[in-house]
């Protein structure tokens, strides 16, 4: 049975993954860190296709707390995701779980749905990982990311960017006008409302730009959930053809 919450366009809105009071938390960081550099679009500064200032919280230990806060709201939204739309974890993978009678079972949307929380975490956590989170922030009538795009693209030789299969943010505040992440095929505009999480495939079908916010700065966390790599899920013969 489908799930009458899930969204036919595959992009979900979870409201208040963060209180007010975290993500203003967040923004003073942000903005008494002196830690933020240009934006940077597949390893490069090109200021025409995104203007921002962005912090990498990965492998900074002064953030980590943040990091922690971020993917903790993070994997509760994607395990509310997961359960609208279960195939985004069982069609890429022939997954079994262990049933009531001992044996093993192939994982069907109805038994993903019918799983409680514990036992999803751990599938979730065996096959996915979270990437490494980008802090954001968009000069309000200057910045943006106005470049229609998509999160897969072969940029690095072990394939990191094409193991992201969602792409996920947080807006840390809202108050000014526009700003919206925008769907291209889908059509649609997600406003920026402080404490949502925003999460929707990474693929071409949901290419996207961040348009420019008006009247106020915009500030965002933003990254990806991986897939595991083939190493990992399949051992040290994985991707081997002889």
């Amino acid at each position: 049975m489908d799930d009458p919450n899930a969204s036919p366009d595959f992009i979900e809105v979870f409201p208040d993954a963060l209180s007010a009071e975290q993500c203003a938390a967040v923004v003073a960081r942000f903005q008494d860190s002196g830690a933020d550099g240009p934006g940077l679009v597949g390893g490069g500064h090109r200021p025409e296709l995104k203007d921002s200032r962005d912090i990498t919280l990965a492998g900074k230990p002064e953030w980590q707390d943040v990091e922690g806060l971020l993917n903790t709201a993070v994997f509760k939204g994607l395990m509310a995701y997961l359960r609208r739309h279960p195939y985004t974890l069982i069609a890429p993978l022939m997954l079994e779980v262990g049933g009531e009678d001992g044996a093993r079972h192939r994982l069907t949307a109805e038994r993903l749905r019918a799983m409680p929380d514990e036992g999803l975490a751990g599938v979730v956590q065996t096959v996915m990982r979270p990437g490494a989170i980008n802090l954001q922030r968009y000069t309000g009538g200057r910045g943006g990311y106005p470049y229609w795009h998509c999160e897969l693209f072969p940029r690095d030789a072990r394939g990191e960017t094409l193991h992201r299969h969602l792409l996920w943010t947080i807006y840390l505040n809202d108050g000014f006008e526009e700003g919206e992440t925008e769907f291209l095929h889908q059509q649609r505009k997600i406003a920026p409302r402080t404490g949502s999480l925003l999460i929707a495939p990474a693929a071409f079908t949901h290419t996207h730009r961040g348009n420019r916010p008006l009247g106020g700065d915009k500030f965002i966390a933003t990254s990806w959930v991986l897939f595991q790599r083939a190493e990992t899920l399949y051992g040290g013969g994985a991707g081997r053809t002889d």
